[in-house]
């Protein structure tokens, strides 16, 4: 689901700093979630990065199956 954050990001020419400022998550938090470091994350960490990228959780949740 990183790459997709990581996506949806770059498309809308927003840093990882800008991002963490505007959703409340840590750039931290953002930045091992864009390298593959962390897997899995809450929902509610899912849904502050959806509003923030002014899209919905499903554009940026892909499910491995």
């Amino acid at each position: 689901m990183g790459f997709k954050v990581k996506e949806i990001r770059l498309a809308k020419n927003i840093s990882q700093e800008e991002l963490s400022k505007a959703s409340g998550v840590s750039r931290q938090t953002i930045s091992d979630l864009e390298s593959g470091e962390v897997v899995n994350t809450t929902t509610s960490t899912l849904a502050k990065l959806a509003e923030a990228l002014e899209c919905n959780v499903g554009d940026i949740f892909v499910l491995n199956v």
